[in-house]
């Protein structure tokens, strides 16, 4: 891996992974997945994240383009707000997800296995 990259993982899809390990009382999978967050690093989530993710939403649906329904605290919009707040500041930016769909209206976004 290059030197200037740098892999994150965001917040809320630890909080979406660890949920469904903890319900599942997965104990080696939660040390895997604190294993990963360890050695590449967490992306947090804050108040500017999070009023750039309630802008996105807002906009998705104004379009009449959610990315999940209204009840959904829907993620998509957290880590598109995450990747165009890091945009914002100057850095180049790829969201590694199996839903581009989505994401892809918000920020660059690609399957993992289709970044090199």
């Amino acid at each position: 891996m290059n030197d200037d990259v740098q892999v994150l993982i965001s917040e809320i899809a630890d909080y979406e992974v660890r949920r469904e390990l903890l319900r599942a009382n997965k104990q080696r999978g939660i040390a895997r997945l604190d294993t990963v967050i360890n050695s590449l690093g967490l992306l947090p989530i804050n108040r500017f994240v999070m009023l750039r993710a309630a802008e996105l939403w807002a906009q998705a649906r104004k379009m009449g383009k959610p990315t999940a329904s209204d009840q959904s605290l829907d993620a998509d919009v957290i880590i598109a707000a995450q990747a165009s707040l890091l945009i914002d500041d100057g850095d180049a930016v790829i969201v590694a997800t199996h839903n581009v769909n989505h994401l892809s209206r918000f920020a660059p976004a690609a399957r993992w296995q289709d970044i090199s």
